[in-house]
């Protein structure tokens, strides 16, 4: 039976994505370093430190796994993707709430108040960043370039949130929140969208059966999520730019 170019690349993703979405020491190593080298550029508002941290965050294999994993029904990875995430942006989270707290905070910074409030540019870069992700691995791209863009859209506000919540700035610190919510939903939703459009889906008949239920599990996860934030921005209109 011929395989078509779709399901030879089907396998080829799940092989690379699935390597890129392990929970190990080398991962926990890379979010330690790329969140103290992130801190560092949000505090001393500068912006090549921040895009340099980009570079070493490890957050595009959990993110591409977990839509992956929803687009084949296959839980596991799913499962699997969404520990190494959670994971990961704790690790970050909790590292920043502890530099927030021992580094004298300068909110004078443009690179931290930038991750203070959602913006349109902001959420259009994360729909943006995840759907260039699906597009660069399905198409053979160098996916390196397109990994910085979606670090940049999940590492900065996950950092900004933990040294405002560090340093006493609530207020702050829930329009940051708000952003990184709004960016990993957009993340996500662009990179699932992004499978289905270059026709990464299973081949048999009970895979699909999986694939739909996985799918309306991701919807009602998402929508509800997306609920949250509609009400977040009814009451808090000023996190809106």
């Amino acid at each position: 039976e011929k395989i078509s170019a779709a399901e030879t690349t089907r396998e080829e993703l799940y092989d690379s994505i699935g390597k890129n979405a392990r929970l190990n020491r080398t991962y926990l190593l890379l979010i330690f370093l790329s969140t103290v080298v992130v801190a560092i550029g949000l505090l001393k508002d500068n912006v090549a430190v921040v895009i340099g941290a980009m570079v070493i965050a490890p957050l595009l294999g959990p993110n591409l796994a977990m839509a992956l994993g929803t687009a084949l029904g296959d839980t596991d990875l799913m499962w699997k993707s969404f520990k190494t995430g959670l994971a990961g942006m704790s690790l970050a989270l909790v590292l920043s709430i502890i530099i927030g707290f021992l580094w004298p905070m300068n909110v004078e910074s443009q690179e931290l108040l930038a991750r203070t409030y959602v913006g349109l540019d902001s959420a259009v870069l994360a729909l943006a960043s995840g759907a260039a992700a699906v597009l660069s691995l399905t198409s053979g791209i160098p996916s390196v370039l397109v990994g910085v863009m979606v670090a940049v859209a999940l590492l900065p506000p996950t950092a900004t949130l933990g040294l405002m919540l560090g340093a006493g700035q609530t207020e702050l610190a829930y329009g940051a929140a708000f952003l990184l919510a709004v960016n990993i939903v957009a993340v996500n939703l662009s990179a699932k969208l992004g499978f289905l459009i270059q026709g990464i889906k299973p081949r048999t008949w009970l895979e699909k059966q999986k694939a739909k239920q996985s799918m309306t599990s991701y919807i009602i996860i998402w929508v509800m999520t997306l609920a949250t934030l509609l009400v977040v921005i009814y009451f808090h209109p000023d996190f809106i730019k």
